[in-house]
């Protein structure tokens, strides 16, 4: 295992120093890269003053539960589930490019509400300084909530965060970069509990066949499959291109495409124009 460079160990210490400082705090904990080395490093800190909890929600994948699960029993977290409405609120299911304003607001009012119930301090979560270049309106949602941000507070990158994943023993450290199930659908189309499944029973089914890094973009009657540039040979093999249809067709789609681009991050934001502090998308503004 390599050693921590000084640098990094010395952004742990700060982490470490900021979590002591907030006092007993609830980590907003989805079983992804950032958000489990938060508990981790809260747990290891806080002890019986770090409470994780995990937001369940038609939004929120299986394969990330199981893996929060894993982290938990592992580590012996002090954890809670608990349920989100994002799905009853409108402005969620328009689907516009503030989506994840609408989600993560609800997360840090059922969240707040439950820190206040149980006497805890703060609410912390895992936006990173990678997570600051691409259009996020869930960081507002966290401003507007009082949600503490340490790995932005110490300047932390999501590399450096696995790095401090891998020495700490988290199974998480190199799991692909991931997200909530409503990112795979393109602005404007309304999110709904059936595609939602859609879209999770098909990146399982990839991940079936062997693909790591994987995304099913729903285009309503087209699944357009997006993944890792270095994993796209085999799924060209004439072979793999059937197993990929005979896998995701079934689910509900008429035809099924594999993007040549490979897996991007922020690939539905592409269609998104800065103007003015105004996100433009399709000749429509919306706030940002």
């Amino acid at each position: 295992m390599a050693a921590i460079p000084s640098e990094l160990q010395a952004k742990e210490a700060s982490l470490r120093e900021r979590l002591r400082d907030a006092g007993r705090v609830m980590v907003a904990f989805s079983g992804g890269v950032d958000s489990s080395y938060l508990a981790y490093a809260a747990h290891a800190e806080l002890g019986a003053d770090a409470l994780s909890v995990t937001a369940v929600s038609a939004s929120y994948p299986a394969s990330h539960r199981a893996v929060a699960e894993d982290v938990i029993e592992r580590f012996g977290l002090a954890h809670r589930f608990v349920d989100t409405h994002e799905m009853e609120r409108a402005d969620y299911r328009a689907n516009r490019p503030d989506r994840c304003y609408f989600c993560k607001t609800e997360l840090f009012e059922v969240m707040g509400e439950l820190r206040t119930q149980l006497g805890y301090d703060a609410v912390v979560y895992g936006v990173n300084t990678d997570d600051t270049g691409d259009f996020r309106p869930g960081h507002r949602a966290a401003d507007e909530h009082g949600v503490l941000s340490p790995f932005l507070d110490v300047s932390m990158s999501k590399e450096e965060i696995r790095a401090l994943s891998r020495a700490a023993g988290l199974p998480t450290a190199d799991l692909p970069a991931s997200a909530c199930l409503a990112s795979r659908l393109p602005y404007g189309t309304e999110v709904t509990t059936e595609r939602l499944s859609q879209v999770d029973r098909g990146e399982e089914a990839l991940r079936e066949l062997g693909f790591r890094q994987v995304r099913l973009r729903h285009h309503g009657d087209v699944a357009r499959v997006e993944i890792a540039p270095d994993e796209l040979p085999r799924a060209l093999d004439p072979t793999m291109t059937r197993a990929i249809v005979d896998a995701i067709k079934p689910l509900g789609f008429r035809y099924v495409s594999l993007d040549l681009e490979g897996y991007r991050t922020g690939a539905l934001n592409e269609g998104l124009l800065q103007i003015d502090g105004l996100t433009m998308v399709q000749g429509q503004r919306n706030a940002s």
